[in-house]
């Protein structure tokens, strides 16, 4: 197995895990859209540093590896990977809430329809940019 080859099976369960959200949506069930959203950002951001020969750290945001290793992504643009990391970051403070909650946080209860449609469209569009990016 290569490093390639892993990176494309980051972004072959990424892709899957896409289908999932909208299941999850019907359901309403806005924490785990939200939970299951980041994960597939992070299998796509981490899948795009093994194209370009970084080895991702064992955390669950890397997305400012994107655009410290910025040189090594010849046809994606700073634009591009300033807004995956972005949107990586910000689902990455949501990782925990939206699974465990906490004492004064209920997962169920303080999700939204609306905080669980932002999620789905920024995965859809991490994992577009990802396929662009591991051939």
């Amino acid at each position: 197995m290569t490093t390639d080859d892993l990176a494309k099976s980051y972004l072959i369960k990424a892709t899957k895990r896409l289908k999932v959200l909208d299941l999850l949506l019907k359901e309403e069930d806005y924490s785990d859209v939200v939970r299951e959203a980041q994960e597939i950002v992070e299998l796509c951001t981490k899948g795009m540093l093994r194209s370009v020969g970084i080895e991702p750290p064992k955390f669950h945001d890397v997305g400012f590896l994107l655009i410290e290793h910025k040189d090594r992504f010849k046809r994606t643009t700073l634009r591009d990977l300033q807004k995956a990391a972005k949107i990586s970051k910000r689902l990455r403070k949501e990782r925990e809430f939206s699974f465990y909650g906490d004492i004064d946080f209920i997962p169920t209860e303080e999700y939204t329809i609306r905080d669980a449609k932002k999620a789905i469209e920024e995965a859809r569009w991490v994992v577009k940019l990802a396929q662009n990016i591991i051939k």
